[in-house]
Formats: structure tokens, C-alpha cells, sequence
């Protein structure tokens, strides 16, 4: 892995380096800003909806928008970028499973998908998965070059199979929760079996793992800065959310952990 010699005098002078390396220091700034603001301010969708935060859209087309940047920006660069090796095509098709899914078929599943969602979360996401997936499309598939040596890599290697598991863990959570909420759809229920029995939020846990893989695989500070975010993002959420469980549920397993299985 190394970046592109070639174009290394025409980068100096890319107005899109600028973008990218923008971008990334945002990214990090935001994670900092939103660990910290979430163990105080829970994200007001969902269970935690609340009156305040101004208007609201149906949530699937809250799902729609916001996410749609993402798959749409890394499919960009992918197309355009010079060199597509091997590593860079599994690069792409691991970045578009989780996302075409999330953007485009995950929303418009959820029995919860005409709950209104508030409208400044909407352009909150918008604008961060605009900035995430030019550093990431930019990065990965521009800026740095990929042989097919780098499948032997114990970071590739590693990364696909943090990727792999995460990935499945995610989605088999998310599709548990979503069968729940149907055959419940009035009223909130404990979730059980599999990965519940450990964790409250093996959703996020999932996703964590999946971009952690990500950051491993590629190797690279807008992977590692994507991780981070994640991380940030997901881990006091589900903190608060298992917290929710405990106070909602007299008789919540006491055993069960937030997100980390036997730690917390």
C-alpha cells in the first residue's frame, strides 16, 4: 500500500486534498463533541423521541436521505479512481453491502418506518456521511494505492474478518429487533436469545466490530477516523439505551451488559 507516486506533485495542488484532509479533521472533532454530548443528550428518535427538535419526516425517508450520501460518494470514487485492483473492488463491495442495505432497504422494513424522525438529525447525518464518504471514497480509492500483494496482509486479512463478523452481527440483530417490533408493534418488549442474552445493543456492537474491520483492512487515517466516530457515536447510545431497558423492565436481566459481552 503506498500512495500514488505519480500523482504525488499533482495532489500538492488538488483542491479535493484540501476537502479531504478537512474533512477528516472534522470527523475526529465530531466524534470528541459527540461522545461527550451523548452520555448527557440522548438522540431523540426512536424510544427516545421527544417534543423540541422541530420538524419531523416519516423516518424511512429519514433513513433515505441521510444515508444515501455514503453508497452514492464511495461508488463515485471508486468509478473514477485510475487503478482498481483486487483490494480496492472488495474495499467497494464491503462499503456498498452495509450501505445499500441501511439506506435503501433496512428503512422501508421497519414496522417503525412512518414515526417521524426530526428533520435536524436528517441534515446533521447528511452532512457528516457527505464528509465521511469523500474522506473514505477519496482516500481509499484515490489517494492510496492498493496491490493485489495487500491481500496477504495480516491488516486486510484481519480487517475482512472483523468486517465479515460485524457485519452479521449487525444484521441478524437488526432483523431480530425488526421481527419483535412487528409481532409488538404497540408495546416494548424484552429482547431475548442469541447475542440478548449478553448485551442490550448487539446491533451497535455489530457495527462497531464491522467499521472497526474497516479501519484494519484499509489501513488508513479516514478508516481509522470513521472507527472512531462509530465507536463514539454508537457506545453511549447504547449505554443509555440499556439504562432505558433497566428503568423500563422491573425484572430487565441484571446480568445482561450494555454493548461489550461480560464487560460492559
Amino acid at each position: 500500500m503506498y500512495i500514488y507516486q505519480e500523482e504525488a506533485e499533482r495532489l500538492k495542488y488538488d483542491p479535493m486534498l484540501s476537502l479531504y484532509n478537512y474533512s477528516l479533521i472534522l470527523i475526529f472533532s465530531f466524534a470528541v463533541i459527540v461522545f461527550i454530548l451523548l452520555f448527557f443528550v440522548s438522540a431523540p428518535y426512536g424510544k427516545f423521541l421527544r417534543k423540541g427538535w422541530g420538524r419531523t419526516i416519516k423516518s424511512k425517508w429519514a433513513w433515505l436521505l441521510m444515508e444515501a450520501p455514503s453508497p452514492l460518494l464511495i461508488a463515485l470514487f471508486f468509478i473514477i479512481s485510475k487503478q482498481k485492483n483486487i483490494p480496492q473492488v472488495i474495499f467497494v463491495i464491503c462499503w456498498l453491502s452495509h450501505y445499500i442495505h441501511r439506506t435503501f432497504i433496512y428503512p422501508f422494513r421497519q414496522s417503525g418506518s412512518e414515526k417521524p424522525y426530526p428533520f435536524i438529525l436528517v441534515a446533521m447525518a447528511f452532512l457528516f456521511n457527505c464528509m465521511n464518504g469523500m474522506a473514505n471514497g477519496y482516500g481509499v480509492f484515490m489517494l492510496w494505492n492498493y496491490e493485489n500483494s495487500w491481500l496477504l496482509s495480516w491488516q486486510f486479512i484481519a480487517g475482512v474478518i472483523f468486517f465479515i463478523a460485524g457485519f452479521y452481527i449487525n444484521k441478524t440483530a437488526d432483523e431480530k429487533l425488526r421481527k419483535l417490533r412487528a409481532g409488538n408493534p404497540d408495546e416494548y418488549v424484552i429482547p431475548e436469545g442469541w447475542l440478548f442474552r449478553f448485551i442490550s445493543s448487539p446491533h451497535f456492537f455489530g457495527e462497531i466490530i464491522e467499521w472497526g474491520g474497516w479501519a484494519l483492512a484499509t489501513w488508513s487515517l479516514p478508516g481509522l477516523a470513521f472507527f472512531i466516530f462509530t465507536f463514539a457515536n454508537l457506545f453511549p447510545r447504547a449505554i443509555t439505551s440499556h439504562k432505558w431497558y433497566r428503568s423500563y423492565f422491573p425484572r430487565y436481566p441484571g446480568k445482561r451488559k450494555a454493548i461489550i459481552p461480560f464487560v460492559i
